[in-house]
C-alpha cells in the first residue's frame, strides 16, 4: 500500500500501521522496484541505511527486495544517521536511500534520497517515482528481470567518525565537557564513534536506540524537546549541549547558561569561521535565516546566496556555487567538504573546536553574531494557506516590500515576517524577525491574528 500523501516535496514520509496507515511493506517493495527503473539502477550498486524506527528493518528489506529484482544490487550499511548515509553515498560513490522520519512520532517512517556522491535529487524525480510506485503497487510489479542484483552489508560507522574529525581542527582544544541528548534517535548510535577520541567528556541524554521515543520527542525545533539537556548544563556546569533530531542530521546548540543558541547563530559563527580560512567564498542560506548571517558573511568578504527552504533546494545551490557552508533556521548545516550535504554531527564538532580554542565561554563567543530578535517558527493549521497568505500580503502591501520566493516575505526596514507552507505537514509556518523585541512581537502578533481569523484585544 501507498498513498500520495506520502510523498512530500524533499522525501517520502507517513503512518506505518494502524488504521491510519500510509504504506507499508508491499508498497515499500513497490517504491525499491520503482526506484530502481526510474534511476535506471538496473546492473548498478546503491547504498541503503535506517535508522532506528521499530519499523525500519522490515520496510528497507522489503525496498531492497523490490529493488534487486529490479537488477540493482544494495549495499546495506544497517543502521546509520542520515549524515552516515550521505556520508556512505559520498565516500563510495553511490547513490543512496535512508529510511527515516527524521523527528516525527514513533508510528511515522519515510525515506530520503540522494545521488552518486550525496548530490540531491530533484522534485521531478521525486514526482515521478511516486507516479511510478503508485502504478507498480496499484497494478502490480513487473516480474524480476532475469538477473537479479544482490545485497551485501558493511559498516561505515568508524570511516564516518574519522572522516568529520579530519574537517575540524581538534588539536590542542581545552578540556569540555559536553551534554548530548540524542532522544533515543540516531546520535546515541554515531556521538561514541565521533567524540569518542576527543578531548572530551560526554554526559550522555538519552543514548539508548529505541524508536518509541519513550523521553521525548525528537524534535529539538520544540522548546519542550530541549529542557533536559538545559537541566543537565546547568546540574553538570557543562560547557555546552548538543541535542539532536532523531535521524541526526540536525544539531541544536545550548549554551553553559543554558541558554539555546539560535541556528542563525552558529551560522554566522561557523560561516565566519570558514571565510577567515577561505576568504572571498560562498555562504548560503534560506530565506528566513537572520539578517545577522548577511551582516556577518558582507563583513568577513564572503559572497551569500540565499536558497528557498528545504535540504534539496540548499544542496542544489551549494553545487551550483561551489558554496564552503551553508545553514537553515532548522539547524541543518551543509559543508563542501562534506560533498556539500547536510551534517549535524561536523557542526557540532565546529562549535566544540572553536569553543575549545577560544577563553571564553560559549554565550560570549556567540554574543557578537545575536544581533536580532526573532519569533522562532509558529505554526497553525488554516483550511485554505495560500489564500491565508494572500490575505496577509494585501494587509502588509503598503507597509513593506512584499516577495514570494518561498511562500510569503514582507520586509521592512529594520524588521521581516515570512509566511510558507510547510514541507512534510498541513501547516502554514510564521518566522518574524526584528531589531528590538517590542517590534518582533508587534508584527508576530498582528501577524498571527491575520492568519488565524482573531479579532483584535
Amino acid at each position: 500500500m501507498l498513498t500520495t500523501p506520502i510523498f512530500k516535496a524533499n522525501d517520502i514520509r507517513g503512518i506505518v500501521g494502524g488504521p491510519e496507515a500510509e504504506w507499508d511493506v508491499d508498497g515499500a517493495r513497490a517504491l525499491g522496484r520503482a526506484y530502481v527503473d526510474i534511476a535506471g539502477l538496473a546492473g548498478e550498486t546503491f547504498v541503503m541505511s535506517r535508522d532506528m524506527r521499530t519499523s525500519g528493518p522490515e520496510l528497507s528489506k522489503a525496498f531492497a527486495r523490490g529493488a534487486t529484482e529490479g537488477g540493482a544490487s544494495v549495499v546495506d550499511v544497517g543502521l546509520a544517521s542520515t549524515d552516515g548515509l550521505w556520508f556512505a553515498s559520498g565516500h563510495l560513490g553511490l547513490p543512496g536511500v535512508q529510511f527515516t522520519a527524521s523527528h516525527n512520532p514513533a508510528r511515522y517512517n519515510g525515506a530520503k534520497f540522494c545521488l552518486m556522491g550525496a548530490k540531491p535529487v530533484t522534485s521531478e524525480f521525486l514526482v515521478e517515482l511516486r507516479t511510478l510506485a503508485m502504478t507498480y503497487d496499484a497494478a502490480g510489479l513487473p516480474a524480476p528481470v532475469a538477473e537479479p542484483g544482490t545485497v551485501t552489508t558493511r559498516d561505515i560507522l568508524g570511516e564516518y567518525g574519522s572522516y568529520l574529525r579530519s574537517l575540524v581542527d581538534l588539536d590542542g582544544i581545552r578540556r569540555l565537557k559536553v551534554v548530548v541528548d540524542a532522544g533515543n534517535g540516531m546520535a546515541g548510535h554515531t556521538v561514541p564513534s565521533v567524540l569518542g577520541p576527543l578531548n572530551v567528556d560526554v554526559i550522555g541524554l538519552f543514548l539508548e536506540l529505541d524508536g518509541s521515543f519513550p523521553n521525548h520527542q525528537p524534535n529539538p525545533l520544540e522548546p519542550q524537546n530541549l529542557v533536559d539537556a538545559q537541566k543537565a548544563v546547568l546540574d553538570n556546569r557543562a560547557d555546552l549541549a548538543l541535542v539532536f533530531d532523531g535521524d541526526a542530521d540536525r544539531c541544536f546548540v545550548i549554551d553553559e547558561l543554558g541558554h539555546v543558541v539560535s541556528p542563525s547563530t552558529i551560522t554566522a559563527l561557523i560561516a565566519s569561521a570558514e571565510l577567515a580560512r577561505e576568504p572571498g567564498a560562498t555562504i548560503v542560506v534560506n530565506t528566513i535565516t537572520s539578517r545577522s548571517v548577511a551582516e556577518v558573511v558582507a563583513e568577513n568578504g564572503g559572497t551569500l546566496v540565499t536558497s528557498k527552504v528545504g535540504h534539496t533546494y540548499v544542496k542544489a545551490l551549494m553545487a551550483e556555487h561551489g558554496a564552503i557552508f551553508g545553514g537553515e533556521h532548522s539547524a541543518h548545516y551543509y559543508f563542501r567538504d562534506f560533498w556539500g550535504a547536510d551534517t549535524g554531527m561536523l557542526a557540532g564538532l565546529h562549535v566544540l573546536g572553536l569553543l575549545g580554542h577560544a577563553d571564553v565561554p560559549l554565550s560570549a563567543l556567540a554574543r557578537s553574531y545575536e544581533r536580532y530578535v526573532a519569533s522562532g517558527e509558529i505554526n497553525s493549521r488554516v483550511d485554505d494557506q495560500q489564500a491565508t497568505m494572500e490575505k496577509v500580503a494585501a494587509a502588509y502591501a503598503d507597509r513593506g516590500t512584499v516577495s514570494w520566493e518561498d511562500g510569503l516575505v514582507v520586509r521592512g526596514e529594520r524588521w521581516w515576517v515570512s509566511l510558507r507552507s510547510s514541507n512534510t505537514e498541513p501547516l502554514l509556518r510564521l518566522n518574524v524577525e526584528a531589531a528590538d523585541r517590542a517590534t518582533m512581537e508587534a508584527w508576530r502578533d498582528e501577524t498571527l491574528r491575520l492568519v488565524r481569523g482573531e479579532e483584535r484585544a
